[in-house]
């Protein structure tokens, strides 16, 4: 695939001061809190891929849902129909299945970790573990029953993966590295409100200072942080938005947070206060190939997103794509 023309989403911001410093090279200084990798490659990349494709194919009827980027310009994605995982390079837009899925099986919100092990949300009461150099399965991790719950994302902190589960409200935090036993069930308490028959906790990442989680609950679209002792939920204030309806990925470069807002086709901005108590919407990002995107995962100055087009048939034959927009 030739590369695309580099492609600018649109971009509505009700402080244009502290979007430019908000946006610009603060939020790159930031990676290294943010993700653990230097600062200094991911602005040595930016220029590089800016003649990158912004937009690359996936295979007809995926159903994707799930993006993550290690430190190699690979993303990886799954599907909801097979569990199937898509690798894509980054540089040519160019991919291919590395796990075929099978009968059942679902791969929704993904992380990889620094020694190539994929870690993946399963949805019916499961975490997979791939390595994500040979897609094969290193261990299935049985988080609760099948039925009746929705095991949905999932970030790396400390010595462990954590995944939500939106129909309950509880996180389950699974041991890193090739181990298996050892699940935490933790479940949130204080100011959560959980929310039946409805999707409730989706995204998550870890708090700016590492020691805790923010979690989206998509209806009725609240952020809060979690202490990863206790379980204690505490509601994030938010400046500037009434709610952060249809929450589902999180991205989170130092203490800028970005919230995809699915059906709505659009990514909020914030800007995270001390103890991540408090956010304040800096801008919105929006983009005309946004078809409901999910998740999004960061390479040098871009965010990319899967388009799941929960809107449109869910066929075989329907077709799919992932986009790239620039911050």
């Amino acid at each position: 695939m030739t590369a695309q023309p580099h492609h600018r989403p649109q971009v509505h911001s009700p402080d244009r001061p502290s979007r430019r410093a908000l946006l610009g090279g603060a939020a790159v200084a930031a990676l290294a809190v943010a993700t653990g990798t230097g600062a200094a490659s991911a602005a040595s990349a930016a220029p590089r891929a800016a003649s990158w494709p912004t937009e690359f194919p996936l295979p007809d009827g995926f159903l994707p849902e799930g993006i993550t980027i290690g430190a190699k310009p690979y993303a990886y994605m799954g599907s909801r129909a097979d569990g199937a995982v898509y690798r894509t390079d980054l540089r040519t837009g160019e991919g291919r299945v590395i796990h075929e899925g099978g009968t059942g099986l679902v791969s929704v919100g993904m992380k990889l970790d620094h020694d190539g092990l994929l870690y993946i949300a399963g949805s019916t009461g499961v975490a997979r573990v791939l390595d994500a150099r040979t897609g094969e399965l290193v261990t299935t991790h049985q988080l609760t029953d099948p039925t009746g719950h929705f095991i949905n994302d999932v970030i790396l902190l400390g010595d462990r993966a954590w995944f939500t589960d939106s129909r309950d409200a509880v996180l389950y935090g699974v041991p890193r590295g090739r181990r298996t036993g050892g699940i935490r069930a933790l479940p949130l308490v204080g100011d959560w409100v959980q929310t039946p028959d409805v999707n409730n906790a989706n995204g998550i990442v870890g708090t700016p200072d590492g020691r805790g989680l923010i979690v989206v609950s998509s209806s009725p679209g609240r952020l809060y942080t979690v202490d990863l002792k206790t379980g204690h939920a505490t509601e994030i204030a938010l400046t500037g938005a009434d709610n952060v309806v249809n929450g589902d990925g999180l991205v989170r470069i130092g203490r800028t947070l970005y919230v995809v807002q699915n059906r709505l086709n659009l990514i909020s901005v914030f800007e995270l206060g001390a103890g991540a108590t408090t956010a304040t919407l800096r801008g919105t990002l929006t983009d005309p190939r946004f078809d409901v995107p999910t998740t999004a995962a960061r390479w040098g100055d871009r965010l990319y997103l899967v388009n799941a087009r929960f809107t449109s048939p869910q066929t075989p034959d329907t077709t799919f794509n992932a986009v790239a927009v620039t911050l």
